[in-house]
This record gives structure tokens, C-alpha cells and sequence, in this order.
């Protein structure tokens, strides 16, 4: 009889454990927040500066309303954003909040094909005093994310994704209850891609410089004996070349790699020495009474040089707009 009394105590013993865990592990579960958005504009995209403009609809539905987001709504990768609109349905239970916000966006832009470049435009949103474990977002899919018809001038959208994650800080945030220095936050991601139509850009930027590089081209038509008119055209072009990479550079920001732009401009700079070079040679050519091969020669360098450099001028354009 004890031995049963014992058996039995025992079976409710554990039962009332495992009750307790599982209680326990409802409660540590994190409420749910869905969230949507709606982009209406894109616009002021500055390269130099690093920054573009985006205004937008948000809305979020969710149950507990100590998240409070109208307070609590944080946007890290923004320089600055302003609510010009809010509205709060408490009704079923339920937050179901709408804002219409205006950001001051930061990136960081890839510059290494401009201006055939392919731009990532991202926006990032986190609840500042409820972490992971008290959070999760779950996104709203539904529906288009963005209004097909407002345009982006000189860009085009070819894809708007939505997602959700976890961004880790490496911190406590000075918390003593917290032994390590580590805590995640739910995070609410949008990605949008975009394309440049770079086809009238690129001749507006890169034009000058081709004219230079013909100008430096024709002085293989000058007879031989005009050295001081080749040598001239010539070294002009090169100052023209340097000077329109300074006026693209200016509006572009720093970049420490090689990008198209250094790459077009290095060629039409070699090219253009190369012409200088030969241009020396045929001086020397006519010095020793050598009018016919210096012409001869002219005429050769002068087509090997054409086709190599527009050649060349393709492969590096057709493998940027590709990128």
C-alpha cells in the first residue's frame, strides 16, 4: 500500500513538472508583430553624401501594447525620420497601428560599374526596448510593397523584398542582470533594387573625354614635319582627359577600388601617350630623311592603335552593364 501511495505520489509529482515547464516555456515564447509597408517615394539620391529620401506607409499589428512603436519604433540605418501621420485601432484585442513616415536614408553605394551601377536600397526596423526574446516581426507580404507609379528619375526598380531576422549587438546596454555581453533584436528588413538607365549618362560624362582622345588620334594625319602641331593637340588632350576625370570624380564618393570610370580614363591616357610616343618617333624618322616609312608608319600605329582602344573601351563597358 505505501509502495502504491509512493508510485502515486511520485506520477503527480511529475506531472505538475512538466506543467510547470511547459508553462514556463509559453510564457518565454516572444509575442508576434506583424508588420507591412508601402513605399510612395524615393527621391534625392546623393552619391556623394551617401544618402537618399524615402517616404512610406507602415503598419504593424500586435497585441501586447507596452511595444508602444509609436515611441519605440527604431530605424538604425536612418539619419533622420519624422512621423507626418499615425492612427491607432485598439479594437479586437488588438494594436493595429498606420504611420506615414519620412526618412533620411544612409547607404553605402557601389560605385565599381558607374554609371552602368546596381544599387541596394535598404531600410531596417527594430523595437528599441524589447528584444528577441520578448519580439519577433513577421512580415506582410501581401499585396505590392511599393507604388508602381511613382517613377525614380534615371533609375529603375526591379525588386522589392521583404524579410526578417535578428541583429546582434555585442553589448548588455550596461544591464547587470545580464551576464553576457550579447542580446539580439528582431528586425523588420526591406531591400529594394534598382538599376540606373545610364545609356544618356554615360555619353554626357564620357563624351568629352572621347573627343579628346580623337583630337589626340588626328595628329597622325599631321605630315611628319609639323611636330610642334602634334605635340600640342596631343598634349592637350591629355590635360582634357585628366580634367574630365576630376569633374566625374567630384561627383562621385571616395572609393579605394579600381572602378569604370578610373579604368576608361587610364586607357584614353595610355592611348593617348602612346600617340605622343609615336608621334616622337616619326620626328626622329623625318630627322634622318626618312619622310615615306615615318608616314608609312603613321598610318600603321594609327589604326592598330584605333581598334585596340575601341576594343577594348567595349569589353570594359559590355562587362559593367552585364554586372
Amino acid at each position: 500500500m505505501k509502495r502504491a501511495l509512493l508510485l502515486l505520489s511520485f506520477f503527480i509529482f511529475t506531472t505538475l513538472t512538466k506543467a510547470q515547464d511547459a508553462d514556463s516555456g509559453k510564457a518565454k515564447k516572444p509575442d508576434t508583430v506583424k508588420v507591412g509597408i508601402y513605399i510612395t517615394s524615393i527621391h534625392d539620391i546623393d552619391f556623394k553624401q551617401k544618402e537618399y529620401n524615402v517616404n512610406f506607409w507602415l503598419w504593424l499589428k500586435y497585441k501586447n501594447k507596452d511595444f508602444d512603436f509609436l515611441k519605440n519604433l527604431e530605424i538604425p540605418n536612418a539619419k533622420s525620420f519624422t512621423a507626418s501621420y499615425s492612427t491607432i485601432d485598439t479594437s479586437n484585442g488588438q494594436v493595429y497601428l498606420v504611420m506615414k513616415l519620412q526618412c533620411v536614408m544612409k547607404d553605402s553605394w557601389k560605385i565599381g560599374n558607374f554609371p552602368f551601377d546596381r544599387q541596394k536600397l535598404r531600410l531596417f526596423f527594430e523595437n528599441s526596448q524589447y528584444d528577441a526574446q520578448s519580439l519577433v516581426f513577421v512580415a506582410d507580404t501581401l499585396g505590392n510593397h511599393y507604388d508602381p507609379r511613382f517613377t525614380l528619375s534615371g533609375w529603375i526598380i526591379d525588386s522589392c523584398r521583404l524579410s526578417v531576422g535578428k541583429k546582434a549587438y555585442e553589448t548588455a546596454f550596461g544591464d547587470d542582470n545580464i551576464s553576457k555581453p550579447h542580446m539580439d533584436y528582431s528586425s523588420f528588413r526591406v531591400m529594394i533594387g534598382i538599376k540606373r538607365e545610364a545609356g544618356g549618362l554615360f555619353w554626357k560624362m564620357f563624351l568629352g573625354m572621347y573627343i579628346a582622345f580623337l583630337i589626340a588620334y588626328i595628329c597622325f594625319y599631321i605630315h611628319a614635319d609639323g611636330v610642334d602641331s602634334r605635340f600640342g593637340l596631343s598634349v592637350g588632350a591629355l590635360f582634357a582627359v585628366i580634367g574630365n576625370k576630376y569633374i566625374i570624380d567630384s561627383a562621385l564618393p571616395e572609393s579605394t577600388s579600381f572602378t569604370l570610370v578610373d579604368t576608361l580614363h587610364g586607357i584614353t591616357l595610355f592611348f593617348i601617350f602612346s600617340v605622343i610616343t609615336a608621334t616622337a618617333y616619326s620626328m626622329r624618322l623625318v630627322k634622318n630623311n626618312k619622310v615615306k616609312k615615318a608616314n608609312r608608319f603613321d598610318m600603321i600605329i594609327a589604326q592598330v592603335l584605333l581598334v585596340i582602344y575601341i576594343i577594348l573601351n567595349i569589353y570594359f563597358i559590355s562587362t559593367a552593364n552585364a554586372g
